[in-house]
Formats: C-alpha cells, structure tokens, sequence
C-alpha cells in the first residue's frame, strides 16, 4: 500500500450541506464526495467507467481550516411557469420598469462562504501503478475535464503542495495529544494496515455524526451522457472532529504534523 498527501488553497469555497435552501450551509472541509469528484475531473473520467473500479479502491483522508466564514446574499432563478407570470403578469412579457429580464422568478438565497480555504488530502492505494497516475495527473492535469475546483465550479484551485509517494506501512499509529486546529472526517470504516489495528476504535472518537455522499451513478447516462444529470448517491457514515485529541491512537503525518484516517470506500 502507497500513500501520498496533497495540499490545496481556496480563497473560497462552498461545501454545500445537501437539503438546505433558503440558507445553503456548507461543510468546514469537503465531503468524501467531492474529492472524488475532483479525482475523476483530473484524471478525465466523464461518468464512472470501468477505469473508476482502481478509484474506489482508494482510501482518503481529508482535513482542513479556514479562516473565516460569510453569508452571501443571492438571488436564483426560478424557471417555472407560474413563478414567471407572477413575476411579469403574463408569460408573453420579460419587461418591468422599461428593461427586459431573465424568464421566470427570482429567488432570495443566503449562501455560506469559506475564506482563505486550506484543504490536507491524503491519498492511499494499493497499487502503486495507479497511485502514481493520480500524483501525475495532480501534476499534469492535461486531462482534466473542467478548470480545477472544489466545491462549486467558481471554487478553484491553488495545489500547494504534491507530496512523493511513499509507503503506507512508514506511518506509525501514535498518541499525539493536540489540539490540531484543523477539522477532520473520521470514517466509521477505517482503513488500517494490517499490522497496525490498535488504533482508537470510532466509537470513542468525538464528532458529530453525519451520512456523507460517496460515489455515484449519474441517471439515465447510457441514454443522455449527460454527466451533469441527476446524480444518485452512495453514502457511508463519518464524524466531524474539531481537531482536538487526548487519549487517542491514530496514524499520524510527521511532515504536515496532522492525524490520518483513512476512509475505506468500499472498494
């Protein structure tokens, strides 16, 4: 099993908490899902084709900070008929006071911003082939489906840092006691090598609980390959730690000083 680690600045981010709407909350660090949204955007991968059964295979850490948080004010459109004829009367007109507008309503909507974003990803596998593809791609993104984001498509990217690959067996589980001033996601299903399962068992790790969006299939892709369509999930449980640990074991990065848990997907 390999390992390497990757370091990514946002000067915003929205990591959207799912069914919230008039105030659309986002997470402090991104959900399972979107790293592996963002793996499949450098790596090319326009559905989730034969080549994505090495990328379920994977195992994920993500931590991170931010230093501030604000509440953008927004308006979104409403395309529905009725919303329309409320808006300008009747479906034939787009004008008020003199100036044509969009079709349809309008919606007000509060937004939730991350500032000056900093995101600790750690990437293991255990084929060294296809971890150096993904460090390559990290590197190199030729492939790459989209502009380099996290979160919503206007949340770039700036890579800090692409750590060499190394061996997963030359981190050690320790007992650091620290307030690492970084959230982490602890997975309820954590991958541990296999000479290392003495590790603090999830239950006695402090977090809040949530179900956390994995990998997906996009609706009716065969018929459309339309990769933005309706997207249905897998889901696996994971707490938030606010970074603070007494008492605990866990595998831990001595260069970036930070905890690793590896979240096993189910590959």
């Amino acid at each position: 099993m390999h390992v390497f680690r990757v370091r990514i600045y946002q000067p915003q981010a929205h990591y959207r908490v799912p069914f919230t709407y008039r105030q659309r909350h986002t997470y402090p660090i991104p959900p399972y899902s979107t790293v592996i949204g963002f793996l499949c955007n450098i790596l090319g991968y326009d559905s989730m084709p034969a080549e994505c059964e090495n990328l379920k295979k994977l195992k994920i850490s993500i931590a991170g900070r931010f230093e501030s948080k604000t509440t953008e004010y927004v308006w979104f459109r409403n395309l529905s008929k009725s919303e329309h004829e409320k808006r300008f009367g009747t479906t034939e007109n787009r004008s008020i006071g003199g100036h044509i507008e969009h079709i349809g309503g309008q919606s007000p909507v509060l937004i939730d911003i991350l500032n000056d974003v900093r995101v600790i990803i750690h990437l293991a596998h255990e084929e060294e082939k296809f971890l150096a593809e993904v460090n390559y791609a990290l590197r190199n993104p030729m492939r790459r489906l989209d502009v380099l984001h996290l979160g919503r498509a206007e949340d770039w990217i700036v890579v800090e840092e692409i750590s060499n690959m190394s061996k997963l067996s030359m981190f050690q589980l320790m007992r650091v006691d620290a307030n690492f001033e970084h959230f982490f996601w602890i997975p309820e299903k954590m991958f541990l090598p296999a000479s290392q399962n003495d590790a603090t068992d999830f239950d006695q790790l402090n977090g809040l609980i949530y179900r956390l969006p994995t990998f997906w299939t996009v609706e009716n892709y065969a018929e459309t390959r339309n990769r933005h369509g309706k997207r249905i999930f897998d889901h696996m449980t994971a707490k938030l730690s606010e970074g603070l640990f007494t008492g605990k074991r866990f595998l831990f990065d001595r260069d970036c000083k930070l905890p690793m848990f590896l979240a096993d997907l189910g590959g």
